[in-house]
């Protein structure tokens, strides 16, 4: 039904740290915000979800697949969306060809997921890429052709994440964050306007998004390169 996996994985795609180095100190991070997401949503189904941020180069999309596969491993059918349809990266992530992705489904009805979908060698892991950049990113995702789609990705996956652009350039985030179940805002150390970050928070809560929590990412620790922080909302 899917497309066949791509080769194997390893260490020469250091930004799937959660496949490359599963006992490290940011794997485990991402396990950490897995059970964190869990509890935030105990009382509510979590199904869909976007990952965003206030601006570029916060690592977002690292951010998306690490956690597209950390759920995975739990044993969940996952879906990865790159829906950033401005400056994608998943396909370069999973390496992957990105002549069809996200706009060829919402572009052409005769086509299925199961002709985009990829399989990845982490099992349960399933990849669209964006596909070609169309003209019109925020019309596509607000179309009645997206809803649909989303209803078809709900029946045939416990969990889909979608990649977004960044709140404040665009407004993609903000109308695939009315969509979703759970919004996740990703903030650079070092990198992030404080006014910035206010005001991307203020946009997707313009459209009632459910900002269930927020990860404070490039952090130094002694020991290791990096880690990611998830902290609840206040």
């Amino acid at each position: 039904m899917f497309k066949k996996k791509p080769k194997e994985l390893n260490n020469e795609r250091p930004s799937l740290i959660t496949l490359t180095r599963p006992s490290s100190v940011i794997a485990e991070q991402f396990r950490t915000i897995r059970t964190n997401i869990q509890f935030s949503m105990v009382d509510n189904d979590l199904q869909t979800m976007i990952v965003t941020s206030a601006g570029p180069g916060a690592g977002k999309s690292t951010i998306s697949a690490n956690l597209a596969v950390t759920f995975a491993m739990q044993g969940k059918r996952v879906l990865l969306v790159d829906a950033d349809m401005r400056k994608p990266t998943v396909h370069k992530t999973f390496r992957l060809t990105n002549s069809d992705g996200l706009t060829t489904l919402l572009t052409e009805r005769n086509i299925s997921i199961g002709d985009i979908a990829h399989r990845t060698p982490t099992e349960g892991l399933f990849v669209i890429t964006s596909g070609i950049i169309p003209p019109n990113p925020s019309e596509l995702l607000a179309s009645k052709r997206m809803d649909q789609l989303m209803k078809e990705f709900e029946e045939l996956f416990d969990l889909i994440i979608f990649d977004m652009p960044p709140v404040i350039a665009v407004t993609d985030a903000q109308i695939m964050a009315s969509k979703v179940d759970g919004t996740i805002f990703v903030i650079n150390k070092g990198g992030a306007d404080k006014e910035m970050v206010l005001k991307s928070k203020e946009f997707l809560e313009m459209v009632d998004a459910n900002i269930i929590g927020a990860i404070f990412n490039r952090v130094e620790l002694l020991g290791d390169n990096y880690y990611y922080y998830y902290g609840e909302k206040e």
